[in-house]
């Protein structure tokens, strides 16, 4: 399968595509004034204990608390579980707590109190107005290996299919774990020697180890460690061998990634190119098209039905249509054949989109349960390449199939649009940053080329307010690289997503 890895990076936004067999298939971005905080380690204090909810909010410094469920924290829970839980003479697990189930947990005020410092890791973002999402299971990711410092668990990744490689990669890292320390073997894993592994082990152990140093001398609500950058991150978790080339259109990224990729595999920097032509790399490759076509609702499928994905407050939902497609023999030949093609598009679209948490799918009313069947066997089967983590129920006998995907970060319709003041937010448009980069964008690729001294920036006023606040940096070293002045003028009478570059 033919796979490149394309970024593209600007002062104020960096994006990243992942190309299969032509497709895009996913898409990162991450903007400086909203950088990706998952994998960061903090110091945080207790300042709040909410036994009804079994969680407990935590001061880490952000503006909002940050909140962590009872089965995310760590300290102390061994010693409680050690208690209450025995072997027997066989080595069976024996509960000296009965009053205690297998679905129950510790109350949590028996394992944080107000005041108490944490040590915790950001695992999901802030999202739609809640707060971050904390656990106190730390994770230190590495090209090959995930140090899990706070449990004693090795595991293999899922997406290694061959079970004698497994079987050999479990075994190297139980040879070479460190004491109480858990380790899982990635993807990049597959075939890597043991002393590879054992190296990546050591940097590991020393990222943690400086970490608990911080620990004892940092000031509560404070960040003690940061994870890479988004194009870092990619290059770590996506450039493998399964990907033919990688191309970035910036000289410096482009220097930052060869001298990372040296440190893990150095012939890999051979596969790393530097785009220089002038025409953007996203539109060299399309993939502005696949931006927007990502922000609509209606999916056109090849037959002519289409499907139409509609995000609401808790869940996204899904309908498929037959639309323009008719058929050639009967109604239920007719349906199945949509509600096929519907899957395959459908398990794209959540890949591109980065859709996360609950999503209902309302397929075609089939009356046959082999057809029905058969739907479901091909989603399963087709979600099978998302990185994701995904649970799917059987469908109904309405048709609604109720899934989950893992949610990792903001979705491209919470990343790229705001809901509509046109319309009394009963939709949404894009929102006043992603048009404000874009016209920097155009700016960038056209101000070379502009006869006259003075070019106007002409928008709505509150993109226009975006463009002096986030964008005057990236405006001041253009005039200075072309010795032109750059006006900035708002328009109230522009639509929010208009906007006009003039000279």
């Amino acid at each position: 399968m033919a796979s490149e890895l394309i970024i593209n990076v600007s002062p104020f936004e960096s994006r990243v595509a992942l190309i299969e067999n032509g497709n895009v298939v996913e898409l990162y971005i991450e903007r400086d004034s909203a950088s990706s905080l998952i994998g960061n380690i903090y110091k945080g204090r207790v300042i709040k204990v909410l036994p009804g909810m079994g969680a407990a909010f935590v001061d880490i410094g952000l503006e909002r608390s940050a909140f962590l469920y009872v089965a995310d924290v760590v300290d102390h829970y061994d010693d409680f579980y050690a208690e209450w839980h025995k072997d027997d003479r066989n080595g069976n697990q024996v509960s000296l707590a009965p009053h205690f189930t297998e679905t129950q947990t510790i109350p949590i005020e028996d394992m944080l109190q107000e005041g108490q410092e944490v040590l915790v890791q950001v695992a999901k973002p802030p999202l739609c107005g809640k707060g971050a999402r904390l656990t106190s299971h730390i994770t230190l990711p590495g090209r090959h290996l995930v140090l899990m410092p706070t449990v004693n668990h090795v595991g293999v990744s899922r997406r290694i299919a061959d079970e004698a490689e497994r079987a050999r990669l479990k075994d190297a890292l139980l040879a070479i774990k460190p004491p109480d320390c858990g380790l899982i073997a990635r993807t990049a894993s597959e075939g890597v020697e043991g002393d590879k592994l054992r190296s990546e082990i050591e940097f590991l152990l020393q990222i943690w180890n400086n970490i608990l140093r911080k620990k004892e001398t940092a000031p509560t609500a404070s960040l003690l460690h940061r994870e890479l950058d988004i194009v870092l991150r990619v290059v770590r978790d996506l450039f493998t061998k399964e990907v033919d080339c990688l191309i970035v259109d910036d000289f410096e990224t482009h220097a930052k990634i060869i001298q990372f990729v040296e440190s893990f595999q150095p012939l890999m920097k051979f596969n790393v190119e530097l785009y220089q032509s002038r025409e953007p790399l996203f539109e060299h490759y399309d993939i502005e098209i696949e931006l927007q076509r990502a922000l609509g609702k209606k999916v056109w499928l090849k037959s002519g039905g289409y499907i139409i994905i509609e995000p609401t407050e808790a869940l996204v939902v899904i309908d498929v249509n037959t639309g323009r497609y008719v058929g050639k023999h009967n109604l239920e030949e007719t349906i199945l054949k949509t509600n096929l093609e519907a899957v395959k598009e459908i398990a794209y679209q959540l890949r591109l989109r980065n859709i996360g948490g609950l999503i209902v799918i309302d397929f075609i009313d089939m009356e046959k349960e082999a057809n029905r069947e058969k739907v479901y066997n091909v989603l399963k089967e087709a979600l099978k390449k998302d990185r994701a983590k995904t649970s799917v129920l059987k469908m109904s006998e309405l048709g609604l199939v109720e899934m989950t995907r893992q949610r990792s970060r903001q979705s491209l319709h919470h990343m790229l649009t705001e809901p509509c003041p046109y319309c009394d937010q009963k939709g949404f448009i894009r929102s006043r940053l992603t048009v404000a980069f874009d016209m920097l964008r155009e700016l960038t690729t056209m101000i070379g080329s502009l006869d006259s001294q003075q070019v106007t920036l002409e928008a709505h006023p509150e993109v226009a307010g975006v463009l002096m606040d986030l964008g005057g940096a990236t405006i001041e070293s253009l005039e200075g690289e072309y010795h032109k002045k750059i006006v900035i003028r708002s328009n109230p009478h522009f639509h929010q997503e208009k906007y006009e570059i003039s000279i």
